[in-house]
Order: C-alpha cells, then structure tokens, then sequence
C-alpha cells in the first residue's frame, strides 16, 4: 500500500508540508534517530522550517524509532502516542514538542 514512500522521500517533502503560522514563535530542532535508517534533524525558526542529515549538537527533543514507525506516524497510519504507549516510539528532551508536530506539519492527502 505504501512500499514507495521511503524515509528520504518523506523528509524530502516536510518542508513543502510545514504550517509556518501554526508555528508561531517556535525555536526547536527535533532530532530523529531511526534504527534502521540515516538519522536526520528538522529545525524550526522564525516560522520557517529545513531539514538536515545526520545529528544535531544541541537537539531540544530526540525522537527514537525505526522508519516504519517513522512513516506510519508521518503519513497519518499510526497515532504518535499510540507509537510512543507500544514502546515503538521513545523521546528525550522536551517532551511537550513532541506534541506540537502533528500541528506543524499538513497531513498527508489519502489517495
């Protein structure tokens, strides 16, 4: 059902995807570590977002999941805290931005 969507490809769109006015003042960098994929960062600053490879120095929260948790959370398929309560999803740092993705970031359109 959605064997072409791939962690590149969904990083790749984030930023055409971004709500910069529900972003308001936000300042963040959210850290992703995947298991089983390259680990990349989104930065969030002056409404305006850009994603990075790799890991940032001073991350303000560090999401932990392999990719297929990764797509199902971004494309809608699974609920963040469902991801986080089946131990398939972990956060360190603060926490509460975890919460503000979902509101940052349009949905996907279902096809």
């Amino acid at each position: 059902m959605s064997s072409d969507i791939t962690v590149a490809r969904v990083i790749e769109k984030l930023p055409s995807r971004f709500q910069a006015e529900a972003a308001g003042s936000l300042d963040a960098i959210f850290q992703f570590i995947l298991d089983d994929a390259e680990d990349f960062y989104i930065s969030i600053k002056e409404q305006a977002c850009s994603t990075a490879p790799g890991e940032h120095a001073d991350p303000s929260i560090t999401l932990l999941m392999d990719s297929d948790t990764f797509i199902n959370v971004v494309t809608g398929q699974q609920d963040g805290m469902s991801a986080f309560l089946k131990g398939q999803l972990r956060a360190e740092g603060n926490v509460m931005l975890a919460t503000q993705l979902g509101k940052l970031f349009k949905g996907q359109a279902s096809s």
